[in-house]
């Protein structure tokens, strides 16, 4: 291994420091490995055990402190466990790699160097805590299949490990084989609740499960109903996450924040006028497309088109709603492509990931754009929806106290890492040498002529018996190479976003002799492609290493280099033998936007006819730095992004606090009480005096969760009504820098102050609400309970609150309470003559006996 070190740092001097550092500790490591081998398999775990209780208490410093103290004993123990259990032995790579991950920074590990594994080493580290770790993979089968591998060892060291997926939740249970899966690894998964997957020392789980259960703990009206914040207040329970293809999901994916939105009752219908008049209009004349800032925007032509057709004088001043719909509906027809951005499946508009090429099922675009996709395609137009809560990706992962990742192409984007989150990156040698001979690129003129070389080299390999993995840039460009190909009669799998399903399966047997697989880019991310097919047959596997490995084919730069170099990195994995090739036309997206116009007077000064391709260094240069040019553009856009949501970030901080100490209220912690009560003094002119009527009238225990029901509603609606409000003021920021005005400063000034009205508003609405109850305090507790299930069980938030506060009004002149639908006199529950008894039918009508329902309330 050394000898292959000393030829790493040769080519990466800017590694040398890091990986220097670390030689020393896998020595530490090693040294252990005969030692270890001696323990008996509950010796193992005793030393778990142990290092678990001597964790206990400890604060976070003293914690790492003695994590980084145990280091090189644990590491070498989650060797040892995974030779037992696994049968595998981590590489000294592998090591170098678990300790720049347990460090908290991003291990840019080639394909087939075993990120699997690697990351048991500081999953199970940092898991003694009892704090939790998380591992964020980019897709459901790889968080299943990595929780159900690597659980047989976190099991066998005394861990615990869970999955959460999109529809339920998994914790590994070698007494327990199930046929749930198609997947061998995953049969010792269980189904339990969520929240007890959340209590595992190790969870496996998407991006967007944890984001989106984060969100959603945050709208709960029941401590009972989270699953991340238990009883802690402050929701101290991002500890220390490793992300999985780190550069896909805090990059490509953080472009897109995480939104949880509920039904408008606006109507849509007004997106097919916007749609059969934008369709009526001319490009250049009417309306003008900018390809590179994807951006569309009407003329002065195209307004004065729009207000005739319409039939008004100024659209600015008489419609807005609608120069909305006009705007998102042009921007639908001239800049979204079907088959590549989006895909039409059973009457639904679906988005496909430009990155990944994987439909995002349960995504939508927002502002109306989806709608105006749906309208433009002619299916059925869904409603609008009005946002919840959301968060960007690059704020929630902010959240943890030490982040990691793992990937085989970070090195491009390694600025954005740090400046956004503070991320190093260590490019990790291979354990043997890369092999893996990558041609130059070739060019052709039109994107016909292009695709027929390919066809034809496809075909040279296959009666070879060469296996091949085509990467395309959507689903339309995969099908025009089937078609070529068909007619030529090779046979061929496909991948794309129309069948997506048998990712995995299409993937594992890239590698087998004469195999073609033609991928959009998702090209089987996170699963190897064994020379040969899986499962591993060395026979297979010589033949295919003998006929030179797996051949790469790319019909087209993508706009990022690390998409490139991921199809790449598909071939020569572990030392093996491998190829590729990229193959481009002028005609390309890229090329035709930000470099071909150089090359194109390249071809024509040497005559160059459509079917003759030129082959130079030059194109390399062009290419690369067009390529660069994207990537600068892209950050800044993201960066911008991220500068606007820590603006909201401040206010969700500050808003989810408040709403984690009232639901965490209890009598059982009069100091969180006390801070609670002051802030109502402080912030909403409250009397303590009429709080120790109530608790004296009620008991602290009712009294407390009244507040607490009555006070959550408020926070929801006015936060929702916030969210609204900068984004309101976030579309139109913008101006401000044609008067000279930094468009930023201004959005901090103007939402600073926004947030300042937010607060006082959410206390003085709670305590109004508060003041209202007192004036009906002859009621009884019951009557009470049926107040809060009419708010609770109105159709919105918002028409909750608002109920709630026309039932105290009415309150004030007869005993009238609405509870499902159903008015319930006082006068039957206030007195003990009338009390309920327990197999009655409850007041509130809900259909239970009293006793099943608020009998104990």
């Amino acid at each position: 291994m050394y000898n292959h070190l000393v030829m790493f740092f040769g080519l990466f001097d800017t590694n040398e420091k890091q990986i220097k550092k670390i030689l020393p500790i896998v020595d530490k490591i090693n040294s252990f490995e005969s030692e270890f081998e001696k323990l008996s398999d509950s010796e193992i775990k005793e030393k778990t055990f142990f290092w678990k209780s001597e964790l206990q208490g400890l604060s976070h410093k003293e914690q790492q402190d003695y994590l980084n103290k145990i280091l090189p004993e644990a590491f070498a123990l989650v060797r040892e466990g995974a030779k037992r259990s696994l049968k595998m032995r981590h590489y000294d790579v592998q090591l170098i790699s678990g300790v720049v991950l347990h460090q908290g920074k991003i291990s840019e590990q080639k394909t087939g160097e075993g990120k699997t594994l690697t990351a048991s080493l500081p999953l199970y580290l940092n898991s003694l805590t009892g704090k939790g770790v998380h591992l964020v993979t980019p897709n459901d089968y790889l968080s299943r299949h990595g929780a159900g591998w690597m659980g047989t060892l976190y099991d066998f060291l005394g861990v615990s490990v869970g999955v959460i997926m999109q529809d339920k939740s998994y914790k590994y249970d070698n007494t327990f084989t199930g046929n749930e899966f198609e997947d061998n690894y995953a049969i010792h998964l269980k189904e339990y609740p969520r929240r007890e997957i959340y209590k595992c020392d190790i969870v496996y789980g998407t991006n967007h499960e944890f984001g989106f259960d984060f969100l959603r703990d945050n709208l709960v009206r029941d401590l009972g109903e989270t699953v991340q914040i238990n009883s802690n207040e402050d929701g101290d329970y991002h500890h220390f996450a490793i992300v999985d293809e780190v550069d896909s999901i805090l990059i490509d994916m953080s472009r897109t924040p995480l939104i949880i939105s509920a039904k408008d009752s606006k109507s849509s219908s007004r997106y097919h006028e916007a749609t059969r008049i934008i369709k009526s209009l001319t490009k250049d004349s009417d309306y003008e497309v900018e390809e590179k800032y994807k951006n569309a925007t009407l003329t002065d032509i195209g307004i004065r088109r729009v207000e005739r057709l319409l039939g008004v004088d100024n659209l600015y001043e008489q419609d807005f709603e609608m120069v909305h719909l006009i705007e998102q509906s042009l921007i639908a027809n001239s800049l979204y492509e079907k088959n590549k951005d989006y895909v039409v499946k059973d009457g639904n508009v679906l988005i496909v990931d430009q990155f990944t090429g994987r439909i995002l099922e349960n995504n939508r675009f927002s502002n109306g754009l989806h709608q105006a996709l749906e309208s433009k395609e002619g299916v059925t137009i869904q409603d609008e929806s009005k946002t919840l809560a959301e968060i960007s990706y690059q704020n929630y992962f902010r959240m943890y106290k030490k982040l990691a990742g793992m990937t085989g192409t970070a090195l491009t984007e390694a600025e954005e890492f740090y400046k956004i989150y503070n991320l190093d990156v260590v490019v990790i040698p291979t354990n043997s040498p890369l092999t893996r001979v990558d041609s130059i690129d070739i060019v052709y003129k039109t994107i016909s002529a292009k695709f027929k070389a390919v066809a034809d080299e496809i075909e040279e390999k296959y009666k070879k018996g060469q296996p091949v993995l085509v990467g395309t840039t959507s689903v339309e460009k995969s099908e025009l190479l089937h078609n070529y190909l068909k007619r030529k009669g090779v046979p061929h799998e496909i991948l794309n976003a129309k069948n997506h399903e048998r990712e995995a399966l299409i993937i594992s047997q890239a590698g087998k002799k004469g195999s073609i697989t033609i991928s959009t880019n998702m090209a089987g991310r996170g699963v190897d492609i064994l020379l040969g097919g899986d499962p591993f047959n060395k026979i297979e596997y010589e033949n295919v290493k003998e006929l030179g490995g797996l051949h790469v084919i790319g019909t087209e730069r993508h706009e990022s280099r690390r998409i490139d170099n991921q199809l790449r990195g598909r071939s020569g994995r572990q030392g093996d033998p491998g190829s590729s090739r990229f193959y481009i036309s002028l005609q390309d997206d890229l090329m035709r936007i930000f470099g071909g116009a150089q090359v194109e007077n390249l071809m024509n000064k040497f005559g160059m006819d459509e079917n003759t391709p030129l082959e130079s260094g030059l194109v390399s240069r062009v290419i690369e730095n067009a390529q660069k040019k994207v990537e600068g553009f892209n950050f800044d856009r993201r960066k911008q992004l991220v500068e606007m949501d820590d603006v909201i970030n401040v206010h969700r901080d500050v808003v989810y606090k408040l709403r984690r100490k009232i639901l965490c209220l209890n009598v059982t912690d009069p100091d969180s009480t006390k801070w609670l009560l002051n802030n109502f003094i402080n912030h909403g002119g409250f009397d303590s005096v009429t709080w120790e009527k109530n608790v004296n009238h009620f008991s602290e225990t009712t009294w407390i969760k009244m507040v607490r029901d009555m006070s959550l509603p408020v926070i929801d609606l006015l936060w929702m009504e916030h969210l609204v409000d900068m984004d309101q003021i976030r579309e139109g920021i913008g101006l401000r820098g044609y008067a000279q005005r930094d468009p930023m400063v201004e959005y901090k000034r103007e939402g600073h102050e926004r947030f300042e009205i937010l607060i006082s508003k959410i206390y003085s609405s709670i305590v109004e609400r508060i003041s209202n109850v007192t004036k009906v305090t002859h009621q009884t507790n019951t009557v009470l309970d049926l107040l809060k299930k009419a708010n609770y069980q109105q159709g919105s938030i918002e028409s909750g609150v608002s109920e709630e506060n026309t039932l105290l009004k009415e309150a004030n002149n007869r005993p009238r309470f609405i509870a499902n639908g159903k008015e319930v006199k006082v006068s039957a529950v206030e007195s003990n003559a009338n009390k309920v008894g327990r197999n009655d039918p409850c007041p509130c009508g809900s259909g239970k006996k009293y006793k099943n329902c608020h009998m104990n309330s």
